[in-house]
């Protein structure tokens, strides 16, 4: 189905042309190709008496009249400053509810620099047609993105887990999300599932880390996971949710070497990990589905880190993963 598109000029001169010869509303519409109900709507804005008043150049500046009060009237197109800001934040793939929360948390008691999401989405999509509503709208996240195949989920052998802990067996206190330290994970897969990205969440907090992988094997994956959590006090870091992953392979080698309790979801059980499943859906906005990770640098998959733990978050009270992660070290 095509977008509606408003009557042009030419439109409504022939609407005029056909009301002067007497034709009817349902004739006009078929021949200029429109609904009936569209030019009764265009005749009845004229206000006239009669529809034989109607004339093409006074509906015309009517409609441009119109359009520019929509556009003046608009908070975003009146305050330059505060237009910028949400721009800013558009390119760092914030979404525009993330944006208007975080505007009350920085500006609580000024109302020039504070905005609704409702607002953000119409000014976006009255942009006139053009590179800027290109670049802005592309960083919106997509409402509906595709579920991976089925057959996918044979892209690491999940039969080779040996002596593992079962999630049924995690502590009660990692559900219910009070106690830090509990973290989930999984790998990014990139083309032709060839290299990936490991995805390692903290369940409290949502802060996240993104670790390079020049290969899957678990050598590799115990490694690197070993060294990003060997930063962190011991605090911080007591389990790890999974999946049966081949890459988790060497799991008992990790748990000596970090002190950090791996369990592991229920096959195909995504849900399970749901924390970890939301982190990897944003990372797909910068990398999405196909990409090499092998050409992809350290430095561009840290950069993408940082601006996906400075998003603000509902569930944080729109404070950023950063925020929560820092109130903990301190």
């Amino acid at each position: 189905m095509n977008r509606y598109q408003r009557l042009n000029i030419n439109e409504r001169e022939e609407i005029s042309r056909q009301i002067a010869v007497g034709v009817s509303i349902r004739q006009i519409a078929k021949y200029v190709q429109r609904s009936p109900s569209t030019i009764s709507r265009e005749i009845n804005r004229t206000d006239v008496v009669k529809r034989i008043y109607y004339r093409a150049i006074f509906a015309q500046q009517r409609y441009r009249r119109t359009l520019h009060q929509i556009h003046k009237s608009r908070k975003l197109d009146k305050n330059p400053e505060l237009r910028e800001i949400v721009f800013h934040y558009l390119s760092k793939k914030w979404s525009p509810e993330q944006i208007a929360k975080r505007l009350k948390i920085l500006y609580p008691d000024n109302m020039v620099m504070q905005v609704s999401h409702e607002t953000i989405y119409s000014y976006l999509y009255v942009l006139p047609r053009g590179i800027l509503k290109e670049e802005i709208l592309s960083c919106l996240r997509r409402r509906h993105p595709h579920r991976r195949h089925q057959n996918k989920l044979s892209r690491r052998n999940s039969g080779a887990i040996q002596d593992y802990l079962s999630i049924e067996e995690r502590p009660a206190e990692v559900a219910n999300r009070i106690v830090p330290g509990h973290w989930e994970g999984d790998l990014l897969m990139g083309s032709r599932n060839a290299s990936s990205l490991g995805t390692l969440v903290e369940r409290t907090t949502r802060m996240a880390f993104v670790v390079k992988l020049p290969n899957q094997d678990a050598m590799t994956v115990r490694k690197a996971f070993a060294k990003e959590f060997c930063r962190l006090p011991k605090g911080l870091k007591k389990t790890l949710t999974y999946d049966q992953g081949y890459e988790m392979a060497q799991h008992k080698l990790f748990t000596k070497e970090t002190e950090i309790t791996v369990y592991f979801a229920h096959p195909h059980s995504p849900w399970e990990r749901g924390t970890n499943e939301n982190t990897n859906a944003l990372l797909r906005q910068y990398f999405p589905k196909g990409t090499d990770f092998s050409k992809i640098t350290l430095n561009r998959i840290k950069d993408v880190q940082n601006e996906l733990n400075d998003r603000p978050r509902k569930t944080l009270n729109w404070l950023t993963p950063h925020e929560k992660f820092s109130q903990l070290l301190q």
